[in-house]
C-alpha cells in the first residue's frame, strides 16, 4: 500500500516537471554546470597528479643531484681605492670521479652513486649524420632512472674498467639508424670514434612540460657509454692543469677540447669539471636533507672551500609542486562546489515559487485525501528529479569538456569513475536537501484556505 502511494506521488511529480519543461531546464542549469565543473576540474587535477608521478619516476626516488658550476666570480668592492679589486682566484679540482668515490666511502646511508658525463656530439651511419648526446655512465645510472633494456645486455665489469668502445642506444637512435635491422653487434660512429652497440633501451615517453620543468632531455636520442670510455676516448677535463689554464686559453667546443694560444679567441669560461652530473641515492626520504648537508661539507673540503657545485633535491621540489597542485585542486573544487551550491539554492527558490503558484492544486490534493507526507514526497521527488536530470546532463558535459581540454589545450586530464560518482551523488543530495524546505512549506498549507486561494 505504501509503495503504491509512493509511485502515485512519483507519477504526479513527473507530470508536474514535464508540464513546466522550460522552467525545469532553467532550474537544472546550476546543477548541470556545477557537475560539469566538478568532473572537469577533478580530471585536470588527476592529470596533473599523474604528470607529477611521471616526473618523480624520471628523476628517481630519494635522489640528491650535484651539478658543477663552471664560472665563479668574486670581487672586492673597495670604495676607498676607487676601483674594483678582484680577489685572487682560488683553485678547485672540480667535480670528479674521486668525489663520487669519496661520497660512497665516507657518507653513510648511501644506496647508489651515479656519475654522468654529457657531451654534445654527432652520429654517422649509412650516410646519415645527426646531432645527439653521448652520455658516460655506470650501470647504477640505469637503476636510478628505472631504464630497462629492450634488447642486448648491460656493460660488463671488464668493459667498465678498460673503457671499451661499446654503447647502449636509445629507442629513437635505433629507429633512426637501424630501422630494419638488429643493432646488437653493429657499430656506429659517435664523434670521432666507432662504438659497438651492445644494448637498446626501452622507449621512455616524456612530455614537453616534464622536459621544461625538470630540465630533462630526450633520453631516446642519447648514446650511453661507460664513463671511462668517454674519459679515455673523448675528453677528460681533469687533465687540463692549472699551468695550462695560466699559459693558454682552453675551452670546450662540442665533444673535443680546443687549445688556443690566441688570448683574444675567448669562447667563455673553462669547464674544468671532469663530470657533468652526480646523482646520489639515499636510503630513506627523511635522510635527504642531512645527507645533502654532509655531502656539501665534504665537497667543500675537497674543493678547497670553492663552492663550484650546486646541490638540489628533485624529490623535495616535486613534493612542493605536488603540494601546490593540491592547493590548486582545492581551489578549483571549491569553485565547482559553489556552483553546485548556487544550483541547489536555485532549485529551492524555484520550488518555493512553485508552491505559491500551485496552492490551489495542493489544497485540492489535501481535500481528496492526500496527507502531508504525500505532499512532501511529491515536492521532494520534483526537486530530486530536476537535480538528477541536471546531474546526468552535467556528467556528459563534464566528460566532453575534459576531453576537449586535453585535446585542444594540451593539458593532461584523467576522468575517473569516482569523480563521476561523487559529482552525481552531490547533485542528488543537493536536490534532496534544498527540496525539503519547499516540500514542508507546501505540506503546511491549509486545505480550505488553499481552495479559496486565487
Amino acid at each position: 500500500m505504501i509503495s503504491e502511494r509512493v509511485l502515485a506521488n512519483l507519477y504526479i511529480a513527473i507530470e508536474a516537471v514535464m508540464a513546466n519543461k522550460m522552467r525545469s531546464m532553467l532550474t537544472a542549469l546550476g546543477i548541470i554546470f556545477g557537475v560539469a565543473a566538478v568532473i572537469a576540474m577533478l580530471a585536470i587535477g588527476g592529470g596533473a597528479q599523474q604528470e607529477i608521478l611521471e616526473q618523480i619516476k624520471l628523476v628517481g626516488v630519494n635522489n640528491i643531484v650535484i651539478e658543477p658550476v663552471i664560472e665563479q666570480k668574486e670581487e672586492n668592492l673597495d670604495e676607498s681605492s676607487g676601483a674594483n679589486a678582484k680577489e685572487k682566484k682560488k683553485f678547485s679540482p672540480g667535480l670528479t670521479l674521486k668525489d663520487a668515490e669519496a661520497i660512497t666511502e665516507i657518507v653513510p646511508n648511501i644506496e647508489k652513486v651515479s656519475p654522468e658525463i654529457v657531451l654534445d656530439t654527432y652520429i654517422i651511419k649509412n650516410g646519415i649524420r645527426r646531432s645527439a648526446k653521448l652520455v658516460g655512465v655506470e650501470p647504477s645510472y640505469f637503476e636510478l632512472t628505472a631504464f630497462e633494456l629492450a634488447r642486448g645486455k648491460m656493460f660488463t665489469e671488464q668493459q667498465l674498467v678498460k673503457g671499451a668502445p661499446v654503447c647502449i642506444i636509445g629507442k629513437s637512435i635505433k629507429t633512426k639508424f637501424f630501422p630494419t635491422e638488429d643493432p646488437i653487434g653493429k657499430t656506429i660512429k659517435c664523434g670521432q670514434n666507432w662504438l659497438t652497440v651492445i644494448g637498446v633501451l626501452e622507449e621512455r615517453l616524456i612530455s614537453e612540460s616534464s622536459i621544461a620543468k625538470l630540465g630533462i632531455r630526450d633520453f631516446n636520442m642519447d648514446v650511453y657509454a661507460p664513463v671511462k670510455t668517454v674519459l679515455i676516448r673523448y675528453i677528460n677535463r681533469e687533465l687540463i692543469t692549472k699551468e695550462m689554464l695560466r699559459r693558454k686559453n682552453v675551452y670546450s667546443r662540442g665533444w673535443m677540447v680546443v687549445v688556443s694560444n690566441n688570448q683574444e679567441d675567448d669562447a667563455g669560461p673553462v669547464n674544468y669539471h671532469q663530470i657533468d652530473r652526480l646523482v646520489v641515492q639515499v636510503a630513506e626520504t627523511n635522510l635527504l636533507t642531512p645527507v645533502a648537508e654532509i655531502i656539501s661539507r665534504l665537497l667543500e673540503r675537497r674543493h678547497y672551500n670553492v663552492v663550484d657545485y650546486q646541490i638540489t633535491i628533485p624529490e623535495l621540489l616535486l613534493k612542493q609542486q605536488q603540494r601546490t597542485n593540491q592547493i590548486f585542486n582545492f581551489v578549483l573544487g571549491a569553485i565547482a562546489g559553489i556552483s553546485l551550491l548556487v544550483g541547489g539554492i536555485g532549485i529551492m527558490n524555484i520550488m518555493l515559487a512553485s508552491v505559491l503558484e500551485r496552492i490551489k492544486e495542493i489544497g485540492l490534493r489535501l481535500a481528496l485525501g492526500a496527507n502531508r507526507r504525500d505532499i512532501i514526497t511529491q515536492f521532494l521527488f520534483e526537486a530530486v528529479m530536476i537535480s538528477v536530470t541536471g546531474g546526468l546532463t552535467g556528467i556528459v558535459l563534464g566528460v566532453a569538456l575534459a576531453i576537449m581540454i586535453s585535446r585542444f589545450a594540451e593539458i593532461p586530464t584523467i576522468i575517473t569513475f569516482s569523480s563521476i560518482l561523487l559529482s552525481f551523488g552531490v547533485a542528488a543530495t543537493v536536490g534532496l536537501i534544498f527540496g525539503i524546505t519547499p516540500a514542508k512549506r507546501a505540506a503546511e498549507q491549509d486545505p480550505i484556505t488553499s481552495l479559496r486561494y486565487e
